[in-house]
């Protein structure tokens, strides 16, 4: 049987992570020159790139990890100040670059590392710790799924929310995102104690 709570516990900090609405805006501002067909691909190859390295991560990271000597408390604690890092500086700051489009524009940025970044890779193998591979996997292709959704929708979503909207909304975000990390370290912390006293 399907444990609901478990699949939404993990769906939620990568849904935070991933922050499609934060990056929209951005979005916009790169695919507004070109046509709605080379649109469409720029989203198609953007989702792809973002799913393969999440995936490739996702089975690759935690033997990488054991290989090295790292435990996943140790990246837990890394992860969560990097998350902390990431959530802040967003926090702070005004506006994200802008460039012209090109050919690479749905592999590197939006692929990677503005839908599937240093934020939803960390998130990911806490996930993956946390409630297994299942729930972990299912959760970042539905997050990648709906960003891929709201790109195509950009057009509409920004009509209605306008563009001081999103940016509310990628600030909320970036809070929540905040708070998350600050738990990643806290239950990090407290897990390396545990294992060091016995």
């Amino acid at each position: 049987m399907i444990d609901m709570r478990t699949y939404a516990l993990a769906f939620i900090p990568i849904f935070v992570a991933v922050d499609a609405l934060g990056v929209l805006p951005l979005f916009i501002s790169f695919t507004e020159p070109v046509k709605r067909s080379h649109r469409l691909q720029i989203i198609r190859d953007s989702m792809i790139t973002a799913a393969l390295v999440a995936i490739i991560f996702i089975f690759v990271g935690k033997s990488a990890f054991r290989f090295l000597g790292i435990t996943v408390y140790d990246f837990m604690v890394a992860g969560g100040i990097l998350l902390f890092i990431l959530a802040i500086n967003d926090l702070l700051r005004s506006e994200k670059g802008t460039r012209a489009p090109d050919r690479t524009l749905g592999v590197v940025p939006l692929g990677m590392p503005l839908i599937v970044g240093p934020a939803v890779l960390t998130t990911s193998l806490i996930m993956l710790d946390s409630y297994g591979l299942i729930p972990t996997l299912t959760s970042v292709i539905l997050n990648i799924l709906i960003a891929g959704l709201i790109f195509a929708s950009a057009g509409f979503i920004m009509k209605i929310m306008g563009k001081g909207g999103t940016k509310a909304v990628s600030k909320v975000a970036s809070l929540v995102l905040a708070a998350i990390a600050v738990m990643m370290v806290r239950k990090g912390i407290v897990h390396i104690c545990l294992d060091f006293l016995k």
